[in-house]
């Protein structure tokens, strides 16, 4: 099981550095990767550094460890700019990045944004095609709903093969089709074990439609852990890794259940206030990690 952190705890605004400190420890403690969330306005979990930005900064400051969105609002680009930033990041961090994708929820971000709250599931779908095109098509022809392109070439070319990875989120069948589509991988958020096969189980049936192998496209999700250590700060959404009171042993439980039912790689969501996080990111190194290394030798 692949296993990595999210930093959207982390308020970038008493501590500046601390992001980059944590994308360090983080790397140095043996996760897979960070992720960033994707809005651009204060979520119920505060303030959200841009995650773009935010990762460009952390690719910088490491080496090994794989850099995501969790998640970015496809809807809310522009797709011929998210193209060229995304190219850019995968070329500036050799590869390491890749993209979770969502239609979103917020409507007041859509309205803020200009962008029509009822199109976004159809924006979401034109705009992975549009990505993928210009990703693998140099120059690029495309003709579509938003887009129209002639003969455009992208300013930076990506440097892993037809772009980066891309993760699509959401539990609807419309998510699921858009993941069998375009996606590496389907990005959920908090399913149980029960659910994970119940997503699998749709999957199959959809990619019957797609014409597509379902064995190809990778399970993973976002979980909420919250370490007995540090202090919490009052966020949780969705199913608890190891329940309220969490140990290492009933964390390791239930993330070795999830594997069992199809899982393949997890976001850890610690909702600690920013100056305790690295207490439960140290936690979660020593805990939990060694349990899960435990079982796959």
């Amino acid at each position: 099981m692949r296993t990595g952190i999210s930093l959207q705890p982390i308020s970038p605004t008493d501590d500046p550095a601390r992001v980059l400190r944590v994308a360090r420890e983080a790397e140095r403690l043996g996760f897979d990767s960070v992720y960033m969330s994707g809005h651009v306005l204060e979520d119920p979990n505060g303030t959200v550094l841009d995650p773009l930005i935010t990762l460009a900064a952390v690719a910088g400051a490491t080496e090994r460890i794989r850099l995501a969105t969790s998640v970015l609002i496809l809807p809310h680009y522009n797709p011929v700019l998210l193209a060229n930033e995304a190219a850019s990041l995968d070329v500036l961090s050799a590869g390491r990045f890749t993209m979770a994708v969502g239609v979103g929820w917020n409507e007041e971000e859509f309205a803020a944004l200009g962008v029509p709250f009822k199109q976004r599931g159809a924006r979401a779908d034109e705009h992975l095609e549009v990505l993928r095109a210009l990703w693998s098509e140099r120059p690029t022809n495309f003709e579509g709903r938003f887009t129209t392109l002639r003969e455009t070439t992208l300013g930076i070319e990506p440097l892993t093969p037809g772009g980066p990875p891309i993760w699509v989120g959401g539990h609807s069948d419309a998510a699921l089709r858009r993941a069998l589509r375009f996606g590496a991988a389907w990005h959920g958020t908090g399913a149980t074990p029960e659910e994970v096969r119940e997503i699998r189980a749709r999957i199959q049936r959809i990619a019957a439609e797609v014409g597509r192998d379902p064995a190809s496209l990778d399970l993973n999700g976002i979980y909420f852990v919250v370490p007995p250590v540090g202090e919490h700060n009052g966020f949780l959404h969705g199913h608890l890794l190891g329940g309220t009171e969490p140990t290492g042993e009933s964390v390791a439980a239930d993330i070795e259940a999830l594997e069992g039912a199809g899982l393949t790689a997890l976001n850890l969501l610690i909702p600690l206030t920013s100056d305790t996080f690295e207490m439960g990111l140290a936690w979660v190194a020593s805990e939990v990690l060694p349990r899960l290394r435990q079982t796959s030798s």
